[in-house]
């Protein structure tokens, strides 16, 4: 075993070899990233000295020891094994154990192991490809809906799943169909039966799955993942192609974007969309958006509107209610155009937050009723601006702008 030696500042420096994370049970635990290659470096006199191993019996099978083993099934049933075990103990884990990995659990059992990573799955699959990533999201489908991860896909361009079982890449491939998006399959990655193909393809598991649009050759970052959220929101309306002044006025799309709260993994519809002002400033929050819209022209005005600001919307052409029949359950859901029955066929889809501008006072009685016979917390609220306007000689007068109801709901 190597020896400690003295760091620069003086302080001891124990390599993974010596390092003894004690649980207070007798457990000593520490965590070994496995990536199909040779064990880590000091990882291999830890499981010689091991009582116990635990790890998926394709890890286990790399190694040579008389320990204890428990092949990694049901994961509380080896935590349990793990608090309960006097000695030193040894865990097999995929890549790096601290990403999406079992170091988590173990923490929030109370116990505290030692790491010796290795490169993660997502770092394997995008060097592969020969691609940087710290421009990807990385979300993971284990144990979780699959659904999250899909509105991720659809609103960013460069995502990695780590699939699951009944949520792997063909169910991934299905939910964004006729999407402009690329999948590409890793798995078994740094073994001799490493596979990289399609969603199609003869895939094994467990596997990670790129999710690939096209994109701009990213630009030094400060931030892995998603990109900042933006400096500003409720744009001047100026910021859009519109016609006719037919958009959104920026105080009532302020106050649009606070109920919808718009946010990563959520799928929000814009109904009636306009020019789209309201779909693109979700986008730009991260949420991925469908905006349907009845006439032509202006569903290339949301699609122009979206490529000025870099971000996707999925535009649908076609009237509400009918043209909701295909399109996945939102979370949120901005009713811009349409009557009552257009509403009421949102509802029926139990998104979480529900929001709705009116010109019409009489809309907003039975607009509050539907609401609340589909069990929503309605409430609602006027709006109208008076903007500053410049007259001669360095002084203002004010220019009202329409008034207009806004209504919302949120699920019981």
């Amino acid at each position: 075993m190597r020896p400690a030696r003295r760091r620069g500042d003086g302080r001891l420096h124990r390599p993974y070899g010596r390092r003894r994370h004690r649980t207070g049970m007798g457990v000593v635990i520490t965590v070994i990233g496995c990536d199909g290659g040779p064990l880590p470096p000091g990882a291999e006199p830890l499981v010689a000295e091991a009582t116990l191993v635990v790890g998926a019996a394709r890890h286990l099978s790399q190694v040579d020891t008389g320990a204890e083993r428990i092949v990694l099934g049901a994961v509380r049933d080896a935590v349990t094994r793990l608090s309960t075990h006097d000695g030193r103990a040894v865990v097999l884990a995929s890549g790096d154990p601290g990403f999406f990995g079992i170091v988590a659990t173990l923490r929030r059992a109370g116990l505290r192991p030692a790491v010796i990573p290795a490169p993660s799955s997502v770092a394997h699959a995008f060097a592969r490809l020969g691609l940087p990533w710290d421009d990807a999201l990385v979300v993971s489908a284990h144990g979780r809906d699959l659904r999250r991860a899909v509105n991720v896909c659809r609103a960013h361009r460069k995502v990695a799943v780590l699939t699951a079982p009944g949520a792997g890449p063909r169910e991934l491939s299905a939910a964004l169909d006729g999407l402009p998006r690329r999948l590409v399959v890793a798995s078994r990655l740094g073994t001799p039966d490493e596979r990289i193909t399609g969603p199609e393809g003869d895939w094994a598991d467990p596997n990670v799955v790129l999710v690939l649009g096209s994109a701009p050759e990213p630009s030094p970052r400060w931030l892995a993942g998603a990109r900042p959220t933006p400096a500003g929101w409720a744009l001047p309306e100026n910021a859009f192609a519109h016609r006719d002044s037919m958009i959104t006025k920026a105080e009532v799309r302020a106050l649009v974007l606070a109920r919808l709260g718009p946010r990563l993994g959520d799928l929000v519809w814009d109904i009636g969309a306009g020019s789209g002002s309201v779909a693109v400033e979700c986008a730009r929050l991260g949420a991925a958006v469908v905006a349907v819209e009845r006439d032509a022209d202006a569903c290339e005005r949301v699609r122009r509107n979206a490529d000025a600001f870099n971000v996707d919307v999925g535009v649908v052409h076609g009237a509400a209610p009918a043209a909701l029949a295909g399109l996945p359950d939102p979370d949120a859901v901005f009713v811009g155009g349409g009557g009552v029955s257009v509403l009421a066929a949102c509802l029926e889809r139990r998104p979480v937050r529900v929001v709705a501008a009116y010109a019409a006072v009489e809309r907003v009685g039975p607009v509050l009723e539907v609401l609340t016979v589909a069990g929503y917390r309605a409430e609602g609220t006027q709006l109208q601006a008076n903007r500053l306007a410049p007259l001669p000689g360095g002084v203002h007068r004010l220019e009202a702008t329409n008034p207009v109801y806004v209504v919302w709901g949120e699920r019981s």
